[in-house]
């Protein structure tokens, strides 16, 4: 506010502003005035922030230090960024504590020009281009990458063109007798394959087994059934292309087949479930497949579906045992 007087006010009327680094040094209230008008004359600008640091009481002496931030600019275009300390020596006086002595020591000064540039308007993004969507086919290249993935990770995989193929090497795949349960699944259904294995007489059809049993008396049978058949068929929410399998089922009573309790495990996969990650096989099940098998169980059994359970499936370790059937068309969800 260029009130020289009131800044001068806190020293005694022979205190001293020293400032070695400057140098300068000021004695006395007129001096210290005289002083700041000087500096003040030369500053194109000069903003100074203070914090109160420690203080020591000794008697009617105290000694203290303030901590100063500073960016000033000279009207010759000298400007610097200055981290000080101000050491106090203070004294008792009947107008109250005064400055006897204050020393300014400079503990950083950085004379380098600011970095930058004034702002501009940005220039207008582009639009954004739309996220592929889970439902997709997939590229061309992308089933293969998740196939030799498979085949690395003890898989048996193939790529099919459509579901007949898929039907019909199911067919070769799994024995005649064998007893074989199926997933809750579109794709099985949409494919024919459900059809295929739960009517008619090549196989031991679990499912139609299943639900001939009564669930209140006949929990441990239908568990045993399911844990451990001779074959299971099956889908997956999702396959990666690091050659992992997602499963996600609603209520999980086929998992332990899948995971390794049936002898033998077909998994039929529309390539539209080929994603590049476990992430992303993640987020396809909450955003995509959920909601598509809550829409539908709401319709069939007038209940919702959730994620109770999920599978992941890294490796086959058992050589021969799962075999993954990539389907080139879009097929199920």
């Amino acid at each position: 506010m260029r009130d020289r007087p009131r800044l001068a006010s806190p020293f005694t009327p022979v205190g001293t502003l020293r400032m070695p680094d400057i140098p300068a040094e000021q004695i006395g209230r007129e001096e210290i005035i005289t002083g700041g008008e000087r500096l003040q004359s030369r500053w194109d600008f000069f903003v100074q922030n203070t914090r109160p640091g420690t203080i020591v009481l000794d008697g009617d002496t105290v000694t203290g230090r303030a901590h100063i931030q500073e960016l000033t600019r000279t009207l010759d275009g000298r400007q610097g960024l200055n981290y000080a300390v101000h050491h106090g020596r203070y004294q008792r006086t009947g107008e109250g504590w005064k400055f006897a002595e204050r020393v300014y020591e400079v503990r950083y000064l950085d004379t380098s020009p600011p970095a930058g540039a004034a702002p501009r308007t940005a220039p207008a993004a582009a639009p954004a281009a739309p996220a592929a969507s889970f439902a997709d086919p997939a590229s061309a290249e992308r089933p293969e990458r998740a196939a030799a993935a498979l085949r690395a990770n003890g898989f048996a995989a193939e790529i099919l063109d459509d579901a007949a193929a898929a039907r019909a090497r199911v067919r070769d795949l799994i024995p005649a007798g064998a007893g074989v349960p199926t997933g809750a699944s579109e794709t099985l259904r949409l494919s024919g394959i459900d059809d295929a294995v739960n009517t008619g007489d090549r196989y031991d059809a679990i499912r139609p087994r299943v639900l001939a049993i009564d669930r209140a008396t006949g929990a441990d049978e239908i568990r045993r059934l399911l844990t451990v058949p001779d074959a299971v068929v099956n889908s997956v929410a999702a396959v990666t292309e690091t050659g992992s399998l997602v499963l996600a089922p609603g209520s999980g009573s086929r998992l332990p087949a899948n995971a390794g309790g049936a002898a033998q495990a077909v998994w039929i996969v529309g390539t539209q479930k080929v994603v590049p990650d476990l992430g992303t096989a993640l987020r396809r099940v909450e955003e995509h497949a959920l909601p598509l098998e809550d829409a539908r169980a709401r319709a069939v059994y007038g209940s919702p579906s959730a994620v109770s359970r999920l599978l992941v499936i890294n490796a086959e370790p058992r050589p021969g045992r799962g075999t993954v059937l990539l389907v080139r068309e879009a097929i199920g969800y």
